[in-house]
């Protein structure tokens, strides 16, 4: 099984970090894979999946302008994107139909290459999946 478009590509590294599973993040390592995508893009679903709730993304009041996401499951996986506005945050959506708005990452990470944060549930790798 793999994760919506295959032209969706990875985030690599840029003047804020790298997009991989792993990468540092100070005193601890990023925990999902950035998949690159345009501050106010439409997001879509990757496969049927079920929607399972708004997310915050941070506590931080000087990141509120990205500080949305969505849970979500389908074909045996919890996962969860970071940075996207969910247009609903329950019921089903079919593959390829929208599930939100990418959120503004310049407006917080001047510079940084805009992604949607993927990030299984259980914290474990997604770059499998893509």
């Amino acid at each position: 099984m793999k994760f919506g478009n295959p032209s969706n590509s990875r985030r690599t590294s840029d003047r804020w970090g790298q997009g991989q599973y792993g990468a540092g993040r100070g005193t601890r390592l990023h925990q999902g894979l950035d998949i690159k995508c345009s501050d106010g893009a439409a997001v879509y679903a990757p496969f049927d999946v079920t929607l399972n709730g708004k997310l915050t993304v941070y506590t931080d009041p000087t990141k509120a302008a990205i500080n949305e996401g969505i849970n979500l499951s389908g074909q045996g996986l919890c996962f969860k994107l970071f940075y996207v506005r969910p247009d609903r945050t329950s019921g089903t959506v079919r593959k390829g139909q929208r599930i939100g708005t990418m959120l503004p990452m310049q407006s917080v990470y001047p510079g940084i290459t805009s992604h949607v944060h993927v990030q299984m549930c259980d914290k474990s790798d997604p770059t499998p999946y893509f």
